[in-house]
Order: structure tokens, then C-alpha cells, then sequence
């Protein structure tokens, strides 16, 4: 089989987070709320729907030598869909100290749920207008997706789940927003984050580091990562910054840096330009946990790798800049918006050195689970609640992509590709989607094709098993 990721949590069963210490309160029914969730059907708690993030400037403090408590001052700007009496933010765990909408305290806010921040501003927000919530917090934060590690630093990761771990926020990859990140820290120890640096400064012994995303980014995306990190610079081809962080326990091998910078080309000519400003990688060392340490990840424009660079998991996170960070699913039943993509390039890489896909790849991984019904049992879209990161995703659906390949041939093929990354680039999309730009691209009605390998719960039939060259003997 494909060698599978091994960066992929199941969805953590949502525990309670209540905090003590706020003000509870009851709305009346009349009032006009956000939806406390966005509609997706496998996380339906999940987001809030009354409202569209632009933006989220994040401030924390955190200091090694206490490990149990993270600072943090966050202000959220977004527009309301609609006029909101009362409204929610997704947050685990903390002490919340105060909230601001638009300047003014908030008339009350509580806890509720999981992970529910209920906020009822102290004058309602109009529909249409664009608003700041500021949260005040403290406390120990949630291990889902904020790690620490042997060195007593820290890294953020997790999927589907991990900004709720250390800031309030519209937990849904459909609510996409630019992001700035304020950390500080004790002089000695690094903060690394999404997209470029700015200024540093150095007051009472802790330096305070900034970093900004200046495109969209779904929320589980977005990361800080705290160490004695070695760092090194560089530049792709095109010209884009590449910026490498490695924790003092990591492994830092010249060869693989120089290879990562090799790989974004490769996948910048399959794909399309690089959508982001920046590139690079945080590679961290043990955590404090290891069951539950940090994973390697696709965080936006940096991946998050643990120990140590290769080949097969920088060719999977870098091809997610494009599909998954770039072009986001619009909900959780599109996994495949993602990971078949990331999945598949891995076997163009290889290509690319030089194996034969059809025979060394192909046949082989087609023959070798001809006979397993549960291979082909578990759907590319919509697989199931539990099932969103399912490994079907990776192994079946890699195989669909390079039977695609050969049903509409390679020019269709990658024309489909830089098309999809183009036409939605920074936003989201579905599946069903690329489907139809598949076909329209290739002038070959698909509909068979699709509902026997995306839809389909068995091998699928022969005409699509085997399309094009693949059905070449000897091929």
C-alpha cells in the first residue's frame, strides 16, 4: 500500500469546559442570535453562523518554565450575517477575563457546551456591519492541539481540531481570515508562526515575536510553535522566502533542507504558482507526551514536522498549500479536497524520480486489494462522521486521481489542476466541484467515472478499474 501519513487524529470526542467564574446568562427567545454552529453535518456544534471572520490579531505570553498557563489577548474582526443580540465564540478551557465588542464590555458572557463562548454585547451588532470581539483569557491550554514539549516549549497542531486549544475563534475551515500573531517569550527562546516576521523587540528580559498571514486561513491552520529553535533562511526559484526552524532535539539534515526547496519547485510546476508569501518548516522535537505529540501537519505556509525532514512527508504538507490550505473544503465530508491531492503528489514525486506509476504503483496496489472488500468500502466524499481523515482518502483516493489521469490524459489532467488552484484560490470549495471542472476540462462525461470510484463502496468496474493505457497489456 501507499505509505500512509501517520499525522492524522481522529475527531477527539468533545469534553466539557466549563469555566468557572462567568456571568451566566438568558437570552430571550426573540432575540436575534448567530446559529451556534455553522451547518457542518459532522461537527454540527462547531463555528457559529451569524457572522464572517476577516481577521485574527492573537497576542499570547508563554513561559517555558510554566507550562500550565498561556496569556492571551485576542481581537477578532468580523462582519455579521445578520443582526446579533448574542453571539459565540469556539474556546476549550480557560478563564476568560473580559470581552469587548466594538470597545464597549459586553453585557455578559458565559460558557456553554464544549467549547462555547456566548457573548451578548452591550448594544446589539447590525446586520451587515463590521465588529471587534476582544477576549481576555488565562490558563492551562487544551491539550488537543497545543503540545508541549521535552524541551518545555510548545507547538500547535491538530486536525480537525486545534485553534480552539489557545484562542477564541469561528472554529470552521469555511470562516477563512488573515492572521496576526503577537508572541512573547523569554529572551533565549524563538516563536515561530504562519506566513512572514516582523519587528522583534526585547523588554524585561522576554522577546516578543510577530509574525502575519496576509492570506485567508482556515483555522486549524494557523500554529505557534515556542523553542530554542536553530533557523535557517533561504528562497525558492520564484523567490519566496523560505524560513526553517528546528528544535534543539531535532534532526538537521542540509541534504533534506536543500531538497525541501527542490520539492516546492517541483510541485509550483505541477500545480501552479505558490499561493503564499512564505515557506518552510517547523520541525520540532519530542513532546513531554508522546501519545499525544504534536503531528505533522500542513500548517499554512510553514508545515509543522516532528523530528526530522524527508522527502515523502514534505512532498504531502507542501502539496497542501495548494489543496487543502489554499483551495479549503467548504465542510468536513470534503476531506478528499485535501488529502487525495497531498496523497497522489507523493506518487508524482516518484514519477519524477524516475518509478513507473502504471506497473510499479498502480497494478500493483490495485491487485493487491482486489479482493479486500474493505478497501473500496468507505466513500471519497462523505465517508462518515468519525470518518473525515479516513485513510481511504490517502489510498483509494490516490488511486482514483491516477486512474483519472489516465481516463482524460495528462494534459486534461494537470490543466484541471492549476485550473482548480487558480479559480479557487484562497477560498473554499467541494469535491463535487472539481468533479464538474474535471469534466469540462476534458470534454468526457465523468459521471460513470466518479460514481463508481468517489461515491462507490466496491472495486469499481472494469472500464474504470483499468481506463485508458491502464488497460494496455504489458502496461
Amino acid at each position: 500500500m501507499p505509505r500512509l501519513p501517520d499525522h492524522r487524529s481522529r475527531a477527539a470526542a468533545l469534553a466539557a469546559a466549563l469555566v468557572s467564574g462567568l456571568v451566566l446568562t438568558t437570552v430571550p427567545a426573540s432575540a436575534a442570535v448567530g446559529g451556534p454552529g455553522i451547518g457542518d453535518p459532522y461537527f454540527p456544534d462547531d463555528g457559529n453562523s451569524g457572522y464572517d471572520v476577516s481577521h485574527y490579531a492573537v497576542r499570547i505570553a508563554y513561559d517555558p518554565a510554566r507550562t500550565d498557563r498561556l496569556d492571551g489577548d485576542t481581537t477578532v474582526t468580523a462582519r455579521a450575517l445578520t443582526g446579533l443580540d448574542r453571539f459565540s465564540l469556539d474556546l476549550k478551557g480557560f478563564t476568560v477575563a473580559s470581552v469587548e465588542v466594538n470597545g464597549a464590555p459586553a453585557k455578559t458572557f458565559s460558557r456553554a457546551g464544549a467549547h462555547e463562548l456566548v457573548i451578548t454585547p452591550a448594544r446589539p451588532v447590525a446586520k451587515g456591519t463590521t465588529f471587534t470581539v476582544r477576549v481576555k483569557y488565562a490558563g492551562k491550554p487544551d491539550p488537543e492541539g497545543w503540545h508541549t514539549l521535552r524541551t518545555g516549549g510548545a507547538s500547535v497542531t491538530g486536525e480537525p481540531h486545534s485553534a480552539t486549544s489557545w484562542y477564541p475563534a469561528n472554529d470552521h475551515p469555511s470562516d477563512k481570515a488573515t492572521f496576526a500573531l503577537t508572541a512573547t517569550v523569554p529572551d533565549g527562546w524563538t516563536a515561530i508562526g504562519n506566513g512572514l516576521p516582523g519587528p522583534q523587540s526585547v523588554k524585561d528580559g522576554r522577546r516578543t515575536f510577530r509574525w502575519s498571514e496576509d492570506r485567508p486561513m482556515a483555522t486549524y491552520l494557523s500554529t505557534v510553535a515556542i523553542d530554542r529553535f536553530t533557523v535557517h533562511r533561504g528562497r525558492t526559484a520564484a523567490g519566496t522566502p523560505v524560513i526553517t526552524a528546528y528544535s534543539p532535539d531535532a534532526v538537521i539534515d542540509p541534504e533534506a533542507e536543500t531538497q525541501q526547496t527542490e520539492i516546492l519547485d517541483f510541485l509550483t510546476a505541477k500545480f501552479g504558482p505558490y499561493p503564499f508569501s512564505s515557506a518552510g518548516a517547523i520541525v520540532v522535537g519530542a513532546s513531554k507526551e508522546p501519545s499525544n505529540g504534536p503531528l505533522a501537519l500542513e500548517t499554512q505556509s510553514r508545515p509543522t514536522y516532528g523530528g526530522m525532514l524527508f522527502d515523502a512527508s514534505m512532498v504531502h504538507e507542501n502539496t497542501h498549500q495548494w489543496f487543502g490550505d489554499s483551495v479549503s473544503f467548504k465542510d468536513w465530508r470534503d476531506g478528499c479536497v485535501a488529502e487525495c491531492f497531498a496523497q497522489y503528489a507523493g506518487q508524482l514525486w516518484e514519477e519524477h524520480k524516475g518509478a513507473d506509476l502504471d506497473r510499479g504503483y498502480y497494478r500493483s496496489e490495485v491487485e493487491e486489494a482486489r479482493n479486500d472488500p474493505s478497501f473500496w468500502s468507505v466513500r471519497l466524499y462523505d465517508p462518515g462522521p468519525g470518518r473525515e481523515l479516513d485513510p481511504a482518502l490517502y489510498s483509494k483516493g490516490s488511486l482514483m486521481l491516477h486512474a483519472l489521469r489516465r481516463t482524460v490524459g495528462d494534459e486534461a489532467f494537470f490543466r484541471t489542476l492549476r485550473t482548480w488552484t487558480h479559480d479557487h484560490a484562497y477560498g473554499n470549495a467541494s469535491f463535487r466541484q472539481f468533479e464538474a471542472l474535471a469534466a469540462k476540462v476534458s470534454g468526457k462525461d465523468l459521471k460513470g467515472f466518479f460514481a463508481a470510484w468517489v461515491d462507490g463502496t466496491v472495486i469499481p468496474p472494469q472500464q474504470y478499474l483499468y481506463p485508458g493505457t491502464l488497460g494496455t497489456p504489458g502496461r
